[in-house]
């Protein structure tokens, strides 16, 4: 954690914990009009506890304005394929989203919007994306909080990147460092995305590698470095490698072209600063706290609004 008073940014995978949300709390918590609210309630409560715990003044909740960019979807057309509900032709398609979170997204966005909290997302990438963009170019401590392994490849202990990791719940949250990296994979956080193309992810529709899991693929990029340097490895007589491993990465050579581009997290989109983006944490004031409060009611939300506009007047 940051020192008191220290500056330090997070960033949400909002859409994750979203859901996260949505699934870990009852969906009997609903308005008086019979709209549930329990993604909302859950939201408020993990944003005024993750502020607090990790002592953020600074908070983007990253968007996904594309959840399935085109750009992607042409170079592996499996990549989250089975998460398609429906195709919408010259548009986003529509993600699998049960019926009872879609009705609170809109809630989410006017909560956030009230509570002055930054929200940033950019057409044609994914909240990764826009995660990745603040993370690379961050000059404060950084802390991501996801539950997708993909943005381990950010975890960067000399710059501060941290990923706060929410796959086992709230509860049992774990902080992601170089370290702990290497400990789960044997491989650098900045070579994670190789090992992921290497090891396929069926959680996002990538096929990886035919016949390499996870250690052949961690071994081979602690011998090579780099998903480019077994490729070249694989090109010299002299590399090294079996005839069966180039075997392998010979009949994947179409997707190991072009699985890094949809892999590797975008770094440098057009981003508003943190300064413009209003990232700075402060207290909520005036209508926007009377509106907040008022809805707490009026929505059901419980403690969680009061607690998040707790955390808020601390976090300054």
């Amino acid at each position: 954690m940051s020192g008191s008073g220290m500056p330090r940014l997070m960033l949400l995978d909002t859409a994750s914990l979203y859901f996260r949300a949505f699934y870990g709390v009852p969906d009997t918590i609903r308005r008086s009009d019979g709209t549930p609210v329990n993604a909302v309630r859950g939201l408020m409560d993990m944003i005024a506890r993750l502020t607090t715990d990790y002592q953020a003044t600074h908070l983007v909740a990253c968007w996904d304005n594309d959840w399935r960019p085109q750009w992607r979807v042409d170079l592996i057309p499996s990549y989250k394929s089975h998460r398609v509900a429906e195709t919408v032709p010259n548009g986003p398609d529509i993600e699998v989203v049960p019926d009872p979170l879609e009705a609170q997204i809109p809630l989410i966005r006017h909560m956030l919007d009230l509570a002055g909290i930054a929200v940033v997302g950019v057409d044609e990438h994914e909240a990764d994306d826009v995660v990745g963009t603040y993370a690379s170019q961050a000059q404060l401590p950084t802390d991501v909080v996801t539950g997708d392994r993909d943005l381990f490849q950010l975890v960067d202990d000399q710059r501060d990147v941290r990923v706060i990791y929410t796959a086992r719940g709230m509860k049992n949250l774990e902080v992601i460092t170089d370290v702990v990296v290497v400990g789960k994979y044997r491989v650098l956080p900045g070579q994670y995305a190789d090992f992921a193309t290497l090891r396929g992810d069926a959680s996002d529709g990538l096929p990886g590698v035919a016949g390499i899991g996870e250690k052949t693929a961690a071994s081979l990029l602690g011998e090579h470095g780099s998903l480019d340097g077994l490729l070249a490895a694989a090109e010299d007589p002299d590399g090294g490698l079996s005839a069966a491993i180039r075997a392998k990465l010979s009949a994947a050579a179409d997707y190991l072209q072009v699985a890094p581009v949809v892999v590797n997290v975008v770094r440098d989109l057009k981003v508003p600063t943190l300064e413009d983006a209003g990232a700075e944490l402060r207290p909520v004031t005036g209508e926007n706290r009377a509106e907040l409060e008022r809805l707490a009611t009026e929505w059901n939300l419980g403690g969680a609004v009061a607690r998040l506009l707790e955390a808020l007047d601390k976090a300054h």
